[in-house]
């Protein structure tokens, strides 16, 4: 059963039979959370968060899942609202702090997918153009904001909740296909994508969170090996799987398809098969080039992230300077790829 989020204190038909047994699973995030497939041009039920609840299930008889994600969700939106409507709350992270009050104890799963929108939408032109300094800006505001909703959820959980977020994979691969100059700027996206992730990862384990390593699970930075891929010849792999897991070959749309949703679903699964504790997290740290920093090991929830907060990556114990992408000051000339990341309007809320 999938619950978009009942109103707090009322329980759903379900819950008034087997209440006592129920767990539950929230999901947030952007449109990665809600299965947007541009070929149907809506929210679906391939989303990887519908996969991995239905593996998840299998072992928690009676997990709920409340599916809060919100197709265009940016870091911003996600705190404050503005993107899709939830009864009787103001965004998205209010709707899971109140989910997560109204079943304190029973909720079991938190998983998040969210910052991409935050410096796509804002430094990637019309053209495709990715603006380095921009990014680096964006970023800094981004695992702010991260920080400040991840720090809430951990607060809010019990100390048996299992969170984990994601980093990203790079769209940006598909331009290879566009002969030499699509091949360039699939190159350098690939650096200023994995300091991005890196930022990223940076956060959640500051705040306790465990990393499911999308990046690593579609070879985002695998130049070397060569797949052959029909019509296409031989190309590397980080390029045949993005091919072959997102639509950015096909349609020039970022998205994952089902496939790689079930690959996301895969790297999800396999961070809360791990018996470590939430705040022991031992996913790896993306490895960075010489321009990138290096992020440190796993954070201490110190218990001072709160919601009121400005969310300031201090407050979480780690460097608010951290996070700087490389490259800055570059321009990366995105040829025929979508310029627009995971920004699709969401058109209605799904159960």
């Amino acid at each position: 059963m999938t619950i978009v989020l009942s109103t707090p204190g009322l329980a759903t038909a379900d819950e008034a039979t087997n209440g006592k047994d129920a767990t539950y699973y929230i999901s947030l995030g952007d449109s990665l959370t809600t299965g947007y497939q541009p070929d149907v041009d809506k929210d679906t039920d391939v989303a990887y968060t519908d996969q991995l609840y239905a593996q998840l299930k299998q072992r928690t008889p009676g997990l709920k899942h409340i599916r809060l994600g919100c197709t265009a969700e940016t870091t911003e939106s996600l705190i404050n609202g503005g993107k899709c409507d939830y009864p009787n709350a103001k965004s998205q992270l209010d709707a899971a702090l109140q989910a997560m009050a109204e079943h304190k104890g029973k909720v079991a799963y938190v998983t998040l997918s969210v910052g991409a929108n935050d410096i796509l939408l804002n430094c990637a032109s019309p053209a495709g153009t990715l603006d380095g300094a921009c990014l680096n800006s964006a970023s800094q505001t981004m695992a702010r904001n991260l920080a400040q909703i991840a720090g809430a959820l951990r607060k809010a959980g019990a100390k048996d909740t299992q969170f984990v977020g994601s980093t990203y994979h790079n769209p940006f691969l598909g331009a290879w296909l566009q002969g030499a100059a699509g091949q360039q700027a699939a190159k350098e996206s690939a650096p200023l994508v994995r300091a991005a992730n890196a930022g990223i990862t940076q956060v959640y384990k500051s705040t306790g969170f465990k990393v499911a390593d999308v990046a690593g699970a579609f070879s985002s930075d695998d130049f070397t090996t060569q797949v052959s891929v029909p019509g296409a010849g031989e190309v590397p792999a980080n390029v045949a799987k993005i091919c072959q897991l997102t639509w950015a070959c096909t349609k020039q749309d970022p998205h994952p398809n089902a496939d790689g949703h079930k690959v996301i679903a895969g790297a999800f699964a396999a961070m809360l098969a791990k018996n470590d504790t939430p705040g022991e997290d031992t996913s790896p740290t993306p490895t960075p080039t010489p321009s990138e920093p290096a992020a440190p090991g796993p954070g201490t929830d110190t218990g001072a992230n709160d919601p009121t907060t400005n969310g300031d990556l201090a407050e979480t114990g780690a460097s608010s300077n951290a996070p700087v992408l490389a490259g800055a000051g570059l321009a990366v000339v995105v040829v025929g790829t979508a310029a627009v990341y995971f920004a699709r309007r969401r058109t209605g809320q799904e159960s």
